[in-house]
């Protein structure tokens, strides 16, 4: 020990060296659940495609990397835009933005609503909200088909009602993917804005309307920025499970609409091209960590804006 050690620093030493050890066992478990699995992955990527599936161990390859976007012909060797995997790729980021965007617009005014309610309510419309999560992604799915199929409820109505002649192809295309992912996914985005919107201190929008301030402006100025984390945080949660979907897609789009998830799927089972999956699984990562990195910025700059 050094003269320049005093009691309070070896303390201090003691109870780090004590968490360390506590969380040993977490941290083994994060490292081989799911860090281990990703550099598996990797490692994948970078190998060459086995004849019958798998990986050729050691055999050092980049054309997984190379068919996420490109592809040779099998004729002249042609170098060619991958159109497939590009039409996967801007279909998954397109219709989990449209989730994203139309679950904010619908989570918006629900958890304003619930959070408006008697405290004593409250709860009771939470716990309603949180209902469809006690029941498997796949049931929840197979619900939405039976309400939007040619011989589902939407359909039915409109038949009825004389507003069409005859059913409306839903099933099978992007707007039955679309909707299955925002009922999927709304209660992940009302329940951050409610936990936003609880904290809301109502005499602030009684202070704007005092000021002569519309609905309007008292929404864009007092609301909206005071409840910005809470839409932040729902984005990315809707965003990142949508943009790696298999389930929904795979039921609602009847294998032809596929996203990223059934695609990788794919290479891994029918296209026996585990090079290739493993690149699109990092590229399907490399997104998902540039959505949270756009969050952790914005709701950094949030906080500080608040802060100050």
């Amino acid at each position: 020990m050094s003269a320049s050690d005093t009691p309070a620093r070896i303390a201090q030493r003691q109870k780090t060296r004590n968490r360390w050890l506590l969380s040993s066992p977490a941290l083994l478990i994060v490292f081989v659940a799911a860090i281990g699995p990703l550099f598996v992955m990797l490692a994948y990527s970078f190998m060459a495609k086995g004849d019958y599936g798998g990986v050729k161990p050691w055999e050092f390859s980049t054309d997984g990397w190379f068919g996420v976007f490109f592809s040779r012909d099998i004729f002249d060797d042609t170098l060619t835009i991958a159109d497939a995997n590009v039409t996967i790729f801007l279909r998954s980021l397109r219709l989990s933005l449209l989730t994203t965007l139309i679950t904010l617009a619908i989570g918006f005014p629900t958890a304003f609503f619930i959070a408006t309610r008697p405290a004593r309510m409250r709860d009771v419309w939470v716990f309603l909200i949180t209902i469809p999560f006690w029941t498997n992604i796949l049931i929840r799915t197979f619900a939405m088909q039976e309400v939007i199929r040619n011989e589902g409820i939407i359909n039915t109505v409109l038949v009825a009602t004389g507003i069409t002649s005859e059913p409306v192809q839903i099933l099978y295309t992007d707007w039955a993917i679309l909707f299955g992912m925002t009922y999927v996914y709304l209660p992940l985005m009302v329940l951050p804005l409610y936990a936003s919107m609880e904290k809301l201190d109502f005499r602030l929008v009684e202070a704007g309307y005092d000021l002569y301030a519309n609905r309007i402006q008292v929404l864009r100025r007092i609301i909206i920025p005071i409840v910005k984390p809470g839409m932040i945080a729902g984005s990315i949660l809707v965003f990142i499970p949508s943009l790696g979907a298999y389930v929904t897609p795979r039921v609602l789009g009847g294998g032809k609409n596929m996203m990223l998830g059934n695609l990788i799927e794919l290479q891994f089972g029918a296209g026996r091209n585990w090079p290739l999956g493993a690149a699109i699984s990092i590229t399907l990562m490399v997104l998902v960590m540039v959505a949270l990195l756009v969050y952790v910025r914005y709701a950094g700059r949030s906080g500080g804006q608040h802060h100050g």
